[in-house]
């Protein structure tokens, strides 16, 4: 039973990533669609801000999911995919946000 509660929140939580990461892509397109055949004044380095901050969103709940997905068998293999899946993910998420520092939002 407590395993099944654990499986289940740790999909939730990758539901939450994946529709964090879905919903920044589509509002992205969105903004491109509005800049180009609208002539909106949205800037490119904002819809690329606004898209980064939500796959690092994503992002991070995607390492929750998998953390709480390890709590059920903690064996040593588990836990070393664990720190192989969390560090890429974590590399990942800290080179997107250094790219985001880097956008000029006027």
């Amino acid at each position: 039973m407590l395993e099944e509660i654990v499986h289940g929140i740790g999909y939730f939580f990758s539901g939450v990533g994946a529709i964090l990461i879905i919903y920044g892509g589509i509002r992205a397109i969105i903004d491109l669609l509005r800049r180009e055949v609208l002539s909106s004044d949205l800037k490119y380095d904002r819809i690329r801000l606004q898209f980064t901050g939500k796959i690092i969103f994503g992002l991070e709940f995607f390492i929750a999911a998998d953390i709480i997905g390890t709590l059920i068998a903690p064996g040593v293999q588990e836990i070393l995919i664990l720190g192989a899946v969390v560090l890429i993910r974590v590399v990942l998420g800290y080179f997107l946000s250094r790219e985001a520092r880097e956008y000029s939002i006027d």
